[in-house]
């Protein structure tokens, strides 16, 4: 088998390119070779212009999200040898976000979303330092760990055919993440978060598919965590139709 392979990869630059292009190259590659070796290597070879992200190379930071000859996939944990029979990988940026330059995409939008959820534990009555932590038992804690897992690579959203139809739908990880608070027994503040879930734009786009729960790299699953949310979701909106009635008699 030859260790040279092809890769074409999805080059933009937004002050010369109307689209993304493919620019091909070839290497050669050894069995322990990650995606993100080879983009390193196309830079410090070929184009050190090439742009992406990258940070922990271990799978914990969630910055080398990018699609991988049609899959989402983490380019840290993705191996060159898996491609040697087909003979050529194609490299490009999570294109359900606006691309700055070359793999390299705007977040903003996924963090405006996360924001709209307040991910972080809200109590009606904060304790002082003095009273020292909130306890919880392990079976508390197992309620939603593994929504804890999260690390926002956003393969989920560029898997989640919903956001390719609308880009407002709060999306699979924003949801999830929304879930783990809700969740917690420390937490008060699912009142709150339902005001965002609630929205048109919120849980209930949703149809189900899963492919976010199949491309997640720390098996969480968010497909099941946004139809949970969908049934705790219901009084809140059964109480504001109740309200919108009484206005509007």
């Amino acid at each position: 088998m030859s260790n040279k392979i092809r890769i074409n990869l999805m080059r933009y630059r937004p002050d010369e390119d109307e689209k993304p292009w493919a620019q091909p190259f070839e290497i050669e590659w050894t069995q322990d070779m990650s995606i993100l070796d080879a983009l390193d290597l196309l830079k410090g070879d070929f184009d050190p212009t090439i742009a992406y992200r990258w940070s922990c190379r271990m799978e914990v930071c969630g910055s080398c999200g990018m699609v991988v000859n049609g899959e989402p996939r983490l380019a840290c944990s993705t191996f060159v040898r898996e491609f040697a029979d087909v003979g050529e990988i194609t490299i490009g940026a999570l294109d359900q976000f606006p691309i700055e330059k070359d793999l390299v995409v705007d977040l903003d939008p996924f963090i405006n979303k996360l924001n709209a959820v307040s991910p972080f534990i809200i109590t009606k009555n904060p304790r002082a330092l003095a009273e020292k932590e909130y306890l919880q038992t392990p079976q508390q804690l197992a309620k939603f760990k593994q929504y804890t897992m999260c690390i926002n690579c956003m393969l989920c959203y560029q898997a989640c055919p919903q956001i390719g139809i609308n880009a407002d739908f709060l999306g699979p990880a924003a949801i999830a993440l929304a879930q783990r608070y809700n969740l917690d027994n420390r937490d008060q503040g699912d009142k709150q978060r339902f005001s965002a879930l609630n929205d048109e734009n919120g849980v209930w786009p949703c149809t189900f598919v899963g492919a976010c729960s199949n491309v997640c790299p720390k098996h969480v699953d968010p497909a099941g965590a946004i139809q949970q949310a969908k049934a705790a979701a219901v009084p809140y909106w059964a109480a504001s139709m109740v309200t919108k009635d009484k206005k509007e008699a």
